[in-house]
């Protein structure tokens, strides 16, 4: 009977357990996180969200796939100059001095109102911090800037004895307090948000931006999208870094920036001051008609028109870029590296697109055929999915077209399938 009760416990346990490990996918938006757990810590995630709620934090917890991580958080917005603000606000107000904005890519706005502002008189109670007055940093750093060091007390007896005696009897007026020289802002030491997002459906975007020396043309760093970094130093004359957004399925987009002097640049539409930190805003634009974009991470096996696993991320790209626009027309063009004849394997009828199996069928047939059925694996994918036939058209050029000498170091990226838009 003992042993009875101890395993009904055990299941019990385990069940609340993966119980308070499952929740809803973070929709997308900007989150103020606090703490964040590994897939199998949702329950540290769950426990800690009552500890905060119990110090009258208005907190909760969800799970982001893309980060494959639990984040407890106590601020959601769907708008990132206000997440920031909240951030800077929270850091100041209460002992959560490393809070940070976590970025959920996708469509904002499908979600409930966003939490009640989470500082509230019993949570700086709490923390034992008096109530702080607005006042941003940037402003703090202006009135020091601003300080005369000299002394101005009996100035204007300083000054008359000045004037009344020679000039080598002057009183000489010492510094009570010692000039502080503070660092210039640079982008090397200050932070940089790179917020990656497309207005016209309130879209996050996932993506990367390449930091390349604009005068000697060379790519420094590429980072990611939607998270604060430093840039780093070109160490040229002018200081200028280009910032090229080149994300699948949206126009490539390129902003300058000088790493010197990155306060001049807050002119610029795109580029703004928040605190001690500066965001740049990539408004991104789907492509239009006549672009045409190579599926740069779609892969295959050797002589065969099925794709690797890892060709996933990028057709789905596609796929959400063909839904979000229903009168899209494309044209896939395939090519490869050379000319040749011999062995094709096709996806067989178990329809596995990312995979070789024992269904999949082998047959014989040109460099030509091989690269049409490349791009015809894509639009299969694609039309199982929920896209009409009628949008989508197949062409293959075997290796006409190269990119790269067949033989040379890069002749790998020869073969490859390309989006053509023909109507937006």
């Amino acid at each position: 009977m003992k042993k009875f009760y101890l395993i009904i416990f055990f299941v019990a346990t385990c069940l609340s357990q993966l119980a308070a490990q499952t929740t809803n996918e973070l929709p997308a938006g900007y989150y103020l996180v606090v703490a964040a757990y590994d897939n199998q810590r949702g329950d540290y995630a769950a426990r800690y969200t009552e500890t905060l709620k119990a110090k009258n934090y208005n907190a909760n917890y969800g799970f982001n796939k893309t980060r494959n991580m639990f984040f407890v958080y106590v601020d959601q917005q769907n708008n990132l100059k206000d997440a920031l603000q909240s951030m800077y606000k929270f850091r100041k107000e209460t002992e959560f001095q490393a809070a940070w904005v976590r970025v959920v890519p996708g469509v904002i706005g499908q979600t409930a109102e966003p939490p009640k502002p989470v500082i509230t008189a019993e949570v700086l109670a709490k923390t034992g911090d008096a109530p702080i007055k607005e006042e941003r940093k940037e402003e703090k750093i202006e009135q020091k800037k601003e300080t005369t060091p000299i002394a101005e007390v009996n100035l204007k007896e300083e000054q008359k004895v000045v004037t009344e005696t020679k000039v080598e009897e002057a009183v000489e007026v010492q510094p009570e307090e010692k000039i502080i020289q503070y660092t210039p802002m640079t982008l090397g030491n200050s932070e940089i948000f790179l917020s990656l997002f497309n207005a016209s459906n309130n879209r996050i975007v996932d993506g990367e931006v390449t930091i390349v020396d604009a005068e000697r043309g060379r790519v420094l760093k590429t980072v990611k999208g939607n998270e604060y970094t430093t840039l780093p130093d070109p160490k040229s004359t002018s200081g200028k870094l280009l910032m090229i957004c080149d994300v699948f399925g949206y126009r490539k987009l390129q902003h300058e920036v000088n790493f010197k002097n990155p306060q001049a640049d807050t002119v610029n539409y795109f580029f703004q001051r928040m605190g001690l930190s500066f965001v740049m805003t990539f408004d991104l634009v789907r492509y239009r008609k006549g672009d045409v974009q190579t599926l740069s991470h779609v892969y295959f096996f050797n002589d065969a028109a099925v794709m690797l696993p890892e060709s996933l991320y990028e057709i789905n790209v596609l796929l959400q870029m063909m839904t979000e626009s229903p009168t899209m027309k494309v044209r896939l063009r395939g090519h490869t590296n050379g000319n040749y004849h011999g062995k094709i394997i096709k996806m067989g009828p178990d329809k596995s697109f990312f995979a070789l199996t024992k269904e999949s069928v082998s047959t014989v047939g040109s460099a030509k055929q091989l690269s049409f059925e490349r791009a015809e694996i894509i639009k299969e994918y694609l039309e199982s999915k929920g896209i009409a036939s009628d949008r989508i058209e197949v062409k293959g050029y075997g290796g006409k077209k190269p990119l790269y000498d067949k033989h040379g170091a890069n002749a790998k990226k020869n073969v490859r399938v390309e989006v053509e838009v023909l109507a937006d």
